[in-house]
């Protein structure tokens, strides 16, 4: 299927506070986002940690989330697993809580084949009738789809696309050619937005925008108007902060550009650590840079 999602989306980070989720600081990142005029926002995927939380937390911030968009913004629920059973549970919860769609990264750890990786989304997309979106992110999970298993996925009718974050353009470029018109590509690596859009990519699911959504907006929307002049001189902008939000291991940055921007995000969970203090010199200059106010 093609059109679930357009634009922007952003991979939201969880907040955490002593005993648990901040919830109400959630809630304010969630009503900036959606006033800045993001179209969907991603609850528990990478940048949300949800492999540090208990199904109880999870369960509580996606129905957290869900309520406090209030239809405002699509919510898209991560629910991968390196368990097919485990993804379709999480799937199903997250349709009944009211997800608009689920993302699912590939099955970390196991290792399976490409007969594997097909079995596994099949499966998921014949327990929930909620669009069904892939991730695709190799370097983290040790597991790479190929090109022709996302377009044999393609056929299935709530199959929604993929978020492609490889890193590889050219792996990106084979995907795009044998899925357009039958299902989206997002790019799913904020430092390659503007190619993947460039070549037809239906949105982004962005870090970035957590920091500046009306800017990723902005891109994309160049893109789509065909102002790429425009779109050239976002990503330009956009490049050097895009960089320092990724000095450290997504999200440990993001984290503190968002504590630096006024809001509660707190710190990352263990094993994740504090962003180090150079790295946090190098964050506020960028944001600085850009025009953004740092609450040092």
């Amino acid at each position: 299927m093609t059109g679930f999602l357009h634009g922007c989306v952003t991979a939201m980070i969880t907040p955490f506070k002593e005993n648990g989720v901040d919830l109400t600081s959630l809630g304010e990142m969630i009503d900036y986002q959606i006033g800045s005029g993001v179209e969907a926002l991603c609850i528990l995927g990478t940048t949300g940690e949800p492999a540090t939380m208990s199904e109880e937390e999870r369960s509580e911030t996606l129905s957290y989330a869900i309520k406090r968009a209030a239809g405002r913004a699509k919510i898209v629920a991560g629910t991968g697993s390196n368990s097919t059973a485990q993804a379709v549970e999480n799937s199903r919860r997250a349709e009944t809580l009211g997800a608009d769609g689920v993302l699912v990264v590939t099955p970390y750890y196991n290792k399976c084949t490409q007969a594997g990786l097909l079995a596994y989304y099949e499966e998921i997309c014949a327990a929930v009738k909620i669009p069904v979106v892939a991730y695709h992110v190799p370097q983290r999970t040790g597991v790479t789809m190929h090109p022709e298993t996302v377009e044999a996925l393609a056929q299935i009718p709530n199959f929604a696309g993929i978020k492609e974050a490889s890193g590889d353009m050219a792996f990106a470029l084979d995907i795009l050619r044998r899925v357009r018109g039958k299902c989206d590509v997002y790019s799913g690596e904020d430092l390659l937005n503007l190619p993947i859009l460039c070549a037809g990519g239906a949105g982004v699911f962005s870090v970035l925008s957590n920091v500046v959504p009306k800017a990723v907006i902005s891109l994309c929307n160049a893109v789509f108007e065909r102002k790429l002049y425009a779109a050239n001189s976002m990503a330009d902008k956009l490049f050097p902060l895009a960089k320092a939000l990724f000095s450290e291991v997504n999200p440990i940055p993001v984290k503190e550009a968002m504590n630096l921007l006024g809001f509660r995000a707190g710190v990352p969970r263990g094993p994740l650590t504090p962003l180090e203090e150079e790295h946090r010199e190098l964050l506020m200059r960028e944001m600085i840079k850009f025009g953004l106010e740092v609450k040092a």
